[in-house]
């Protein structure tokens, strides 16, 4: 059971980490978020992975429900956007947990006793 807990957290801190972050990307650029510019761009590749690898979940879905509206894609499509969604969320998630874990190591390796 507490694996099954550990992958839940993960997964809210992605959620948490991916909605912060597109909104904050959102409310500064006053854009919604999409794969498109100003947030993904060839001339600022760094910048755009960046915003890809934190907020790419909610632009994932933010884009698929587009298409959906247009009728552009199918109600699978949209399910299979949706559960790719909650893997990167959850990859996300991972990758935070394990880097703040990590920092929380070299800080407590610098602190004398």
């Amino acid at each position: 059971m507490a694996e099954m807990e550990l992958f839940l957290f993960a997964f809210v801190v992605g959620l948490t980490v991916c909605g912060i972050t597109g909104s904050t990307m959102e409310l500064v650029s006053g854009r919604k978020i999409a794969f498109a510019e100003p947030y993904v761009s060839a001339s600022h590749v760094l910048r755009s992975l960046a915003a890809t690898a934190c907020a790419g979940p909610f632009m994932l879905v933010n884009d698929a429900l587009d298409a959906r509206r247009e009728r552009r894609i199918s109600t699978l499509a949209l399910l299979s956007c949706g559960c790719t969604a909650m893997a990167w969320s959850l990859a996300l998630g991972i990758v935070v947990l394990a880097v703040a874990s990590g920092a929380i190591d070299l800080l407590g390796s610098q602190i004398p006793a």
